[in-house]
């Protein structure tokens, strides 16, 4: 397992989840394409696209700063070619930007509403659309999203119609590519069974104390690292719940992703009750979100 020489565009890479992807792929040698807004200090933010490529390069790999915004399709194109410049093609494409604002219907303004389906459906969508030229001509291309199973209940829209539906259109795209690219292209969703430690736990949802029950983001990084390393004619259409996957492959020491092993981790939204929580890991009777 390698991804060494492996070029990667990651949406969202400057902080969080984004960016740990890039740091475990950049410890093979991996090139990272930082696709994200933050190009300079936001006091409510920790994180730029400078700043992540620092990181990046300091874990081993090339790391090429974009500014950009996923709703802009000029944007986009831009990024890729910029990308496809410094490294001579892509290889994976990782669409882990995302909005979120998970409140009733009579609460969600519509900015909010066009934001999260804009940057979520859309910009999934339209990212994918501008590497794939490049990833129809790489040896071991993958498609990877951060989206949930495609779980239809009631349960999971009454509370927030808005969001569900902006993040189900990440999972429809995945749905629908891996038959699309069936045999070519693998594309695949990884979701977190419990919250992850992110700007939007802290910052959107609930506070810095909940951020203690809270896994840290490099449990999903090592998920997408492994599904990357799968070969992508064969490993496609998959829902992947991370710890399920990574004690499947192998994983046993699943505490050390948790900031405080000895608490209860909130859930995350859309988990299923299949498959189940490995053993040992203890998960509170409270919904959570990432």
């Amino acid at each position: 397992m390698s991804l060494k020489g492996k070029t990667i565009f990651i949406t969202g890479a400057s902080r969080g989840i984004g960016l740990a992807i890039g740091e475990r792929c950049a410890r093979d040698g991996a090139n990272i394409i930082i696709a994200a807004k933050s190009d300079t200090v936001d006091p409510r933010l920790e994180g730029t696209i400078h700043t992540a490529a620092a990181a990046i390069e300091a874990a081993g790999g090339q790391a090429l700063a974009v500014k950009c915004d996923i709703r802009d399709e000029a944007q986009v194109e831009a990024a890729v070619e910029a990308g496809v410049e410094r490294f001579g093609g892509i290889d994976a494409v990782i669409n882990n930007a995302s909005a979120i604002y998970p409140r009733p219907t009579a609460d969600v303004p519509m900015k909010r509403y066009d934001l999260m389906h804009q940057v979520n459906g859309r910009g999934t969508f339209l990212t994918t659309q501008k590497c794939l030229p490049h990833l129809m001509k790489a040896e071991n291309p993958h498609i990877i999203a951060l989206a949930p199973p495609l779980d239809m209940r009631g349960l999971w829209f009454g509370p927030h119609v808005a969001y569900t539906s902006a993040k189900y259109q990440m999972s429809l795209c995945i749905l629908g590519w891996g038959e699309e690219f069936k045999g070519k292209i693998g594309a695949n969703a990884i979701w977190p069974r419990t919250a992850v430690a992110t700007a939007a736990i802290s910052n959107v949802l609930a506070g810095e104390e909940a951020m203690k029950s809270c896994r840290k983001p490099e449990i999903l990084a090592d998920t997408a690292y492994a599904v990357l390393n799968k070969p992508a004619a064969s490993f496609t259409g998959n829902f992947i719940i991370d710890d399920s996957f990574l004690w499947d492959e192998g994983e046993r020491d699943l505490d050390k992703y948790s900031y405080d092993p000895s608490i209860e981790l909130l859930p995350d939204f859309f988990v299923p009750e299949e498959p189940a929580a490995p053993p040992g890991v203890k998960i509170m009777a409270i919904p959570a979100a990432h």
